[in-house]
């Protein structure tokens, strides 16, 4: 998953746009490289999934303080 934080601003990140276009992407983490489809997470799933990310990075609970948007949060499904 990827969250479009944009580290709490008003708007989403112009990125965010681009996947809702053109939601199949290109990963790449560490050595590794493949296809994914990216989906908007859609609630409680949304909840779910930025809670976790909190749990993990704390940071992310300022975002969603500093701002009164709904952060996004993107679901990254391989392709085979």
């Amino acid at each position: 998953m990827i969250i479009a934080s944009k580290g709490g601003a008003p708007t989403n990140p112009d990125w965010y746009y681009n996947l809702l276009a053109n939601p199949l992407v290109s990963v790449e983490t560490g050595s590794e490289q493949f296809q994914a489809r990216a989906a908007i997470a859609a609630e409680p799933d949304r909840t779910r999934l930025y809670n976790h990310m909190v749990a993990m990075m704390p940071g992310f609970a300022e975002y969603q303080q500093k701002t009164t948007r709904i952060i996004p949060v993107i679901i990254l499904t391989r392709v085979k």
